[in-house]
């Protein structure tokens, strides 16, 4: 057999390093001392081969991710947290006191005869309302973690106004395909909600279009796995988990991100504006609750 020299270096290393490239290859290759320097040797008839890999390897080596956009933070995430913590214990100490004498839970929760009823406010009132506190505790946390996220992204206001549209338009989804006589509640649609609009502003604004593809998906795909992973929390009134309502709301989410990323809104507006939005997500849901009680 006859061998050629295809690399040359003063550090063994080197020479070793690019021999287990080509081994894992299929490529015979040999390193072997000459004075001060070492050799890598491959058969003859390998040699084209060998050094189309090791220039492939070397390019592929030397190629740097792009930078995205440097991260922006929004102030007053935690403003936005408080309120959403404040909505639903509010909610819940009145669903729990029957204040105005009404019974808050069978006005407001979600059920599927909604499409005949007209009821669509439900959409929103079932989102401030829980089947016990355990259910609201958990609900609460994973709520505030992604929101104070979202809120330090896109902005306090707009994090939770898109959380209330995007929750809203994934209870609306339940509806349709949910039996006439099932009832659901509880703000996890509103958190996974929450949780597409995070994954998916992230993957629209800072993944970079000539990044590779697992470094531009790498927030949605992180997004993806805690749905699967938390997605299994109780969302109904019988305590089953309401599937539907975790993935149509976690799509909507999505859908409103996308739609941030690309308008580029939470860039362009400012402090009034992102105001506004909480307020008018306020006087949703408070309107919403107008209409359950009138």
């Amino acid at each position: 057999m006859i061998w050629v020299e295809i690399f040359r270096s003063r550090r063994r290393a080197d020479c070793e390093q690019r021999s287990f490239v080509l081994y894992a290859l299929g490529i015979t290759a040999e390193v072997h001392a000459d004075g001060e320097s070492f050799l890598l040797l491959v058969p003859t008839e390998a040699e084209a081969q060998a050094r189309a890999h090791l220039a492939d390897s070397e390019a592929e080596a030397r190629r740097v991710e792009p930078v995205g956009p440097p991260l922006r933070l929004h102030r007053y995430a935690w403003a936005g947290c408080i309120g959403y913590a404040l909505v639903l214990l509010v909610a819940a100490y009145c669903a729990n006191q029957s204040l105005f004498e009404r019974d808050w839970q069978t006005l407001g929760a979600l059920r599927g005869s909604v499409p005949r009823s007209g009821e669509w406010w439900r959409a929103i009132t079932a989102l401030m309302l829980h089947a016990d506190t355990a259910h609201l505790f958990a609900n609460l946390c994973f709520g505030l973690v992604f929101g104070y996220f979202t809120g330090q992204m896109v902005g306090a206001g707009l994090a939770w106004f898109g959380t209330l549209l995007a929750a809203a338009l994934g209870n609306v989804i339940d509806i349709v395909v949910m039996p006439l006589y099932q009832s659901s509640l509880g703000a996890s649609t509103a958190v996974f909600a929450t949780l597409g609009l995070l994954s998916a502003y992230s993957w629209r604004k800072y993944g970079t279009t000539r990044a590779r593809w697992a470094y531009r998906g790498a927030p949605l795909v992180a997004g993806i796995a805690l749905l699967a992973m938390t997605g299994s929390g109780s969302g109904a009134v019988d305590d089953n988990t309401d599937v539907v309502a975790h993935l149509s709301g976690f799509a909507a989410g999505v859908g409103v991100g996308v739609l941030y990323a690309a308008s580029r809104l939470p860039d362009r507006l400012g402090w009034r504006t992102q105001l506004t939005a909480a307020l008018a997500a306020l006087m949703c849901a408070a309107g919403a609750w107008w209409v359950a009680l009138t």
